[in-house]
């Protein structure tokens, strides 16, 4: 019998998100590596500006899945609404968050942890809500779109970002050349609740979908420690006891076992653009 999913398996989610520094690092090491691709919450920001109908006089904005509070930064510099609410379902990462806006002046930033399948937020009261990258997380995302719907404002516009099912398939090839996990390429998708072949169809459950916007992104990571800062905490592989948040010991198993070379890796990143079925302008 296959194992879980680890991205819908509830027992999973503290040593995912308990401590920011594990996510903070793989997004570190990916972003690093990435030689194609425009950022994703500068190009969502973008995609806002060309359907709201009216993008310079927004009030609040939700983004969900905030972690860290990257892009709900982003949103509320270059948007400039009245009010940016992020919001997460893990504490670690809201208090880093939390952190890093703490001395920002004027703040209309606020980071608020809860449940994407029940947002806690007054019906049609956000004028754009964002979901990257987290809509994989939850075993019926239609339910979560069905909030979504539930919490836009009339004219209101939904930004729904998720990856390709097969993203980082040569990190899959790696990791079972070098023996660390052979059925590596094996495992199921991360991505296989929200991915971009389906995203489309799942935003329709509740919301008009608008426009549909793919782009691939490549990565190119310099060598073994590179990559080990990346898998180490990848939770898709089956990686043996003191591999798993220990990249120096991981990437001294690659050495041992694989030539250090560069490794390019890639990843179709896909955006819906959506407004609730009341919400078309004329």
């Amino acid at each position: 019998m296959n194992e879980p999913n680890p991205f819908l398996d509830p027992v999973r989610q503290p040593e995912l998100y308990g401590h920011a520094s594990r996510l903070a690092g793989r997004t570190s090491a990916l972003m690093r590596a990435k030689t194609a691709g425009h950022p994703v919450p500068e190009t969502i920001v973008s995609l806002v500006q060309a359907h709201h109908a009216r993008p310079d006089r927004l009030g609040a904005v939700l983004d969900i899945g905030c972690g860290r509070g990257t892009s709900s930064l982003i949103l509320a510099e270059q948007l400039r609404p009245e009010r940016v609410v992020g919001l997460d379902a893990a504490p670690a990462l809201l208090a880093q968050a939390r952190e890093r806006v703490k001395n920002l002046p004027d703040s209309t930033l606020e980071f608020v942890e809860g449940d994407f399948h029940d947002l806690p937020l007054p019906d049609k009261s956000s004028d754009v809500v964002v979901a990257a990258f987290c809509l994989y997380h939850s075993p019926c995302p239609q339910d979560v779109v069905g909030q979504i719907a539930r919490v836009l404002a009339p004219g209101g516009l939904a930004v729904l970002v998720t990856k390709g099912l097969d993203s980082y398939r040569e990190m899959d090839q790696l990791v079972a050349c070098a023996g660390l996990d052979p059925r590596a390429a094996q495992h199921e998708s991360l991505y296989t609740a929200a991915h971009s072949d389906n995203l489309a169809d799942i935003a329709a459950s509740s919301l008009d979908v608008i426009a549909v916007l793919d782009e691939e992104h490549v990565f190119t990571f310099d060598g073994h420690d590179h990559s080990a800062q990346y898998l180490a905490t990848n939770p898709k592989y089956d990686l043996a006891p003191g591999l798993y948040g220990n990249p120096g010991a991981l990437a001294a198993t690659l050495h041992e076992f694989l030539p250090d070379e560069p490794l390019t890796t890639r990843s179709r990143i896909t955006f819906v653009v959506a407004q609730p079925n009341d919400g078309r302008m004329a």
